[in-house]
């Protein structure tokens, strides 16, 4: 995302970079990783090593990422700036998704509102971010560019999960990444929470380039049929720029999940 034409752009920035627990509270996004969470426990996992777990969710990731194009839902995304508490510009698009037979995917939109976001304008990074990241799937075939920190056990909500956190090994050129944290179900050993952000930001920038840095968000996922498919994602964030600060709101759902031949399953965070 970055300052909308007209706005200030070219600058040097501030940015408020996510370190999960590492930055003191006034500095910390406002987006909430820790909503739901138990206390941690740093005990290693049972019958297993930490090594041995990546390898056997990181398969279930792959299962799960190929079961998704077999389904067609619906993708509702909301993006507010904020004054104060008071919404001051609004982007709101609806579609329809669903994959072709080779798992490309498809979209249709079914309504889109005119966007009156202030001081900031959507790039097509925002759009992967809501396509790829904040549905993310860390897959075997991708675990090669990514290295997981193994950090604990931890009760979500009602359910009892493993904690990684995750980075980026090297980011190469024209390629962007998932940083953050994840939470995997200890017994479908499927990631069911996410908490982090796409990188690399475009901070350092040339006279006129405008800056591209992305909000933190959590992600959360619903059981359909067995499987735990992307549901829900909340943003609320607060971009800071050399001269200005955005605060962003965005909620993402993937609803109504339907299989070829099947009536919807509804997801809900």
């Amino acid at each position: 995302m970055h300052i909308r034409e007209g706005g200030t752009f070219g600058l040097a920035a501030a940015l408020l970079l996510l370190m999960l627990g590492g930055l003191p509270g006034s500095l910390r996004a406002q987006t909430d990783c820790a909503e739901g969470n138990g206390i941690l426990d740093m005990s290693l996992p049972k019958n297993m090593t930490a090594q041995e777990l990546i390898q056997k969710f990181t398969a279930e990731e792959s299962k799960i990422k190929q079961a998704r194009t077999h389904y067609s839902y619906t993708q509702d995304v909301l993006v507010q700036t904020l004054s104060g508490q008071a919404v001051d510009g609004q982007y709101h698009q609806i579609a329809s998704v669903s994959y072709d037979d080779k798992g490309r995917r498809l979209e249709n939109v079914t309504f889109a509102e005119q966007s009156t976001l202030r001081g900031v304008q959507l790039t097509q990074e925002d759009m992967d971010d809501i396509h790829i990241y904040m549905p993310w799937m860390l897959t075997t075939e991708e675990l090669p560019q990514y290295n997981l920190t193994y950090a604990g056990q931890q009760h979500v909500d009602d359910l009892d999960t493993y904690v990684f956190h995750v980075e980026p090994k090297k980011e190469e050129k024209n390629q962007r990444y998932f940083q953050g944290r994840v939470w995997v179900d200890n017994h479908d050993l499927q990631i069911v929470k996410l908490c982090g952000k796409s990188v690399p930001d475009v901070v350092h920038v040339k006279k006129h380039q405008p800056m591209d840095i992305r909000p933190t968000f959590v992600s959360y996922r619903q059981v359909v049929d067995g499987n735990w498919l992307p549901a829900y994602t909340r943003v609320d964030d607060t971009l800071h720029f050399q001269t200005e600060a955005i605060h962003l709101r965005e909620i993402v759902k993937f609803t109504g999940y339907k299989r070829a031949g099947t009536g919807a399953i509804a997801a809900k965070p």
